[in-house]
């Protein structure tokens, strides 16, 4: 499959990769690598902003499943991403790559304020952009919120950094023969109802022809392989 080439991307990280061997939390080594893996990427010429989940923390959901208010539960996962994108900008920073934290829920003592002109004006000058707290509004996804702001920033792509290397029509930890796409329609992945992002974010990108590569974020170095066109991954597009 020959990957089209792209210069802006959008990194979609699950809170769930910040955990790495763990079951909660934010596992320091972890950040590391996958802040090194973000340098390489800028260190070869690509603009990149990043939306990282919360769900290592709290998963809005989740709570509300067990009895909390939805609204409410929301805002709470809203802020866990918060968490998440100050522990990967501090890292990134530790490693030199100037970053910002721009947050949908406005907390001037803590990141910036979602501004879409600053946040252009960011990665023109070469900065690390980190979008937090989702689209601001409760009974929406990150996954919605990296759609969202792929198509305001004018992305090339969405990837979606996972722990699968791509989109199969199973899923691929339960069912040992589900087969692997290299690519495949919006349309398609809809219609079947491949659960790699909700039906809005996808919808999103299908509107505003943004791709979506999902690839495996636990590999060591597969980010940029993958956007050189190397690695193994899923690319997610309008047909011609």
């Amino acid at each position: 499959m020959m990957r089209p080439t792209f210069r802006r991307i959008l990194l979609k990280l699950s809170g769930e990769v910040l955990m790495g061997p763990g079951q909660f939390g934010i596992d320091p080594d972890t950040v590391q690598r996958v802040a090194k893996e973000i340098v390489q990427v800028k260190e070869a010429g690509y603009e990149l902003c990043i939306v990282v989940g919360g769900g290592n923390i709290f998963r809005g959901i989740a709570g509300a499943a067990k009895g909390f208010e939805r609204a409410s539960a929301d805002y709470m996962g809203m802020l866990a991403t918060v968490m998440n994108a100050i522990a990967v900008q501090n890292v990134l920073e530790q490693l030199g790559v100037e970053t910002r934290v721009q947050s949908a829920i406005p907390m001037a003592s803590v990141c910036e304020p979602f501004i879409r002109r600053r946040a252009e004006r960011h990665l023109e000058k070469g900065r690390v952009v980190i979008f937090a707290a989702g689209v601001g509004s409760p009974f929406f996804t990150t996954d919605s919120g990296a759609a969202l702001r792929a198509a305001e920033m004018k992305c090339d792509a969405l990837f979606k950094g996972t722990s699968v290397d791509g989109v199969y029509d199973a899923d691929p930890k339960k069912v040992p023969d589900a087969k692997r796409y290299d690519e495949i329609g919006f349309s398609d992945v809809l219609s079947r109802d491949l659960k790699i992002m909700d039906a809005s974010a996808i919808a999103l990108c299908r509107d505003n022809n943004i791709p979506i590569v999902v690839f495996n974020i636990r590999e060591q170095g597969n980010l940029l392989k993958v956007l050189a066109g190397e690695g193994v991954a899923t690319i997610v597009r309008n047909g011609e």
